[in-house]
């Protein structure tokens, strides 16, 4: 697995325009928190179980990607849920997974606020809130 700030992860994007962004956060983390405009939502895990379908998560990327030398760049909260899911794709065969580091919204800074120091938004790379 290979890892990438946000501003890299964005400009990998840019230039191959079949890979794919696959933001591994809960979908009321995507919905609420915001999300980049080309991500696509599919959960490591969901609220309340709070634990992985490891088989169906992978089943789920496999039927967007399409090929399993496609690109897939993974993001979530902070970079760490999207270690384990990189690691269970690789796992299943996927030959190109690329983890976001810092994820969407970085880490914690000395007031125990995200957003400040780290992280996709706080980059300023494109992000929406439904």
């Amino acid at each position: 697995m290979k890892h990438l700030l946000p501003n890299e992860a964005f400009a990998l994007l840019e230039q191959d325009v079949k890979a794919l962004l696959i933001d591994v956060r809960m979908e009321v983390e995507f919905q609420y928190v915001g999300h980049p405009p080309m991500a696509i939502n599919v959960p490591w895990y969901e609220y309340q179980a709070l634990k992985p379908d490891v088989p169906a998560f992978v089943q789920a990327v496999d039927t967007l990607a399409g090929d399993k030398t496609r690109t897939l760049v993974l993001l979530c909260r902070t970079g760490q849920r999207t270690v384990d899911a990189g690691i269970a794709l690789e796992k299943a065969g996927f030959t190109d997974v690329i983890n976001v580091l810092d994820g969407f919204e970085g880490d914690l800074d000395d007031d125990l606020h995200r957003n400040t120091e780290t992280g996709w938004r706080h980059c300023g790379l494109p992000w929406v809130q439904s």
